[in-house]
């Protein structure tokens, strides 16, 4: 199931778990500390934070007006008392809580006015402008509005400047047969706190104006220093297709007679080095399949590797309504240096329990990405919190980022549906053999003090 469009529509038309915390592992040797990218680190303390999207919570009353939710990291993981929950009601957010508009739809970061604190950029589905919220010492605070462009947004340095700049979207959803179009504009950095960036550029004209964008990553295919952007997108009648954009001294543009896309039917599409060659590989989900295009100094070229559930060393078994590839992360949980890959599977089964949801690690290998290895995880995995039960698509989103700066990349996964459609968001360490469940970390909206009911809590983790 391609929860992405479809919880879109249902968003559009529309008006928390308990805390249960594992205690901390034991040492583990291995990697050195790795301090956080400031990319990921909104107080600057050199651990990674998490943000978590509740787009349907209620607010000030007003149904679906939605909030984003971060938790700081630390050296023994997460903090679920330390944390910010941000909402058109917050001290210092431009505009005012209004229904429908599902504040928090979604979620990027990066340090865009080059202070050293990752900030925010939150958009929505309904009418008004995204918002940056602004990372200092003591977290995020206080928030610039993003005029006119209103939904998906994806940081990078696109012209290898040296400063980050934001890819941002307006689309026009509209849950048609054909596509409404997408606007698109860079605002090149630094990005002044009064929302001024320092120049913009349009690339509407590229192949993703006529389409609907449903995600965005940025990387480096062709490591010439110039991210690149793999976008996801409703191409119309049904389909979604992937459309890559490369970098340059003048920003994003396509490449006449190179890779355009294919390979991501549900709009997922992720970035990361999974054979350590040097160079960014792409990931696309499509439909219950995860293919993969090697990056080169060319960009991206050669033969597509492609797995699903029935690839040798892949747990389960490929079905139709399982959705894997409907999330997809990228990042190094062995701490070898070289990417593994996420891949949620909301629809899953488990046993006779309909759409529960799971997720699989796919490592990365000098030789590429491989199913050798490959690990799976549900609610019914040992030592894994909670219970499997029907409808949770646990899986919903998924993010791999190493929360406690020892070397392995985290996993946090959503279950968008889990307690009445409240959702929830779990915490699993990465380690040299993989991901595990020692000190797992399960939390949903109420353990938190965020609006729990019906809220999507972990709609998009950031």
């Amino acid at each position: 199931m391609n929860l992405r469009r479809t919880r879109l529509s249902l968003l559009a038309v529309g008006a928390a778990g308990a805390l249960i915390a594992g205690g901390v592992g034991g040492a583990v040797a291995a990697a050195p500390a790795a301090k956080a990218s400031v990319q990921d680190d909104f107080n600057g303390d050199g651990y990674a934070d998490l943000a978590v999207s509740g787009t349907r919570g209620t607010v000030s009353g007003l149904a679906d007006a939605g909030y984003a939710a971060v938790m700081y990291g630390g050296p023994h993981g997460l903090s679920t008392a330390n944390r910010t929950v941000i909402s058109r009601a917050t001290t210092g957010i431009p505009g005012a809580p209004e229904a429908g508009v599902g504040f928090g739809y979604t979620l990027s970061h990066g340090d865009l006015d080059g202070d050293g604190y990752a900030d925010l950029v939150v958009g929505g589905i309904g009418g008004e402008d995204s918002v940056i919220v602004w990372g200092s010492p003591s977290g995020l605070s206080s928030g610039t509005s993003v005029p006119k462009y209103r939904s998906l947004s994806q940081t990078g340095d696109f012209n290898g400047d040296g400063k980050t700049d934001v890819a941002l979207f307006r689309t026009a959803h509209s849950r048609h047969d054909d596509p409404a179009g997408t606007e698109a504009v860079i605002w090149f950095g630094p990005v002044s706190r009064a929302g001024k960036p320092a120049r913009t550029a349009d690339f509407s004209a590229s192949r993703i104006g006529a389409t609907e964008v449903i995600s965005a990553v940025s990387g480096d295919v062709n490591h010439d220093g110039y991210a690149d952007l793999a976008v996801g997108a409703y191409q119309g009648e049904g389909n979604n297709n992937s459309y890559f954009l490369y970098g340059s001294a003048s920003g994003l543009a396509d490449r006449d007679g190179d890779y355009h896309g294919s390979g991501a039917s549900s709009g997922t599409v992720g970035l990361g080095d999974v054979n350590g060659d040097g160079y960014d590989d792409f990931i696309g989900g499509n439909g219950n399949h995860v293919v993969v295009t090697y990056g080169s100094k060319t960009g991206l070229s050669g033969p597509v590797s492609d797995f699903t559930q029935n690839t040798p060393g892949v747990p389960g078994a490929s079905e139709g309504a399982d959705g894997f590839g409907d999330s997809l992360a990228v990042g190094d949980v062995t701490g070898d240096g070289i990417d593994d890959v996420a891949v949620g599977s909301p629809g899953e089964a488990i046993g006779t329990i309909e759409s529960t949801g799971s997720v699989t690690l796919l490592k990365g290998s000098k030789a590429g990405l491989t199913g050798t290895g490959a690990q799976s995880f549900s609610q019914d995995t040992a030592a894994v919190p909670g219970a499997a039960e029907k409808g949770d698509a646990f899986g919903s989103a998924v993010r791999l980022v190493d929360i406690n700066g020892n070397g392995y990349a985290d996993l946090a996964a959503s279950a968008t549906f889990e307690d009445a459609r409240n959702g929830a968001v779990w915490l699993l360490r990465g380690r040299p053999e993989g991901i595990t469940t020692d000190a797992a970390l399960l939390f949903g909206p109420k353990g938190i003090g965020a609006p729990a009911t019906a809220a999507w809590f972990g709609f998009v983790l950031g």
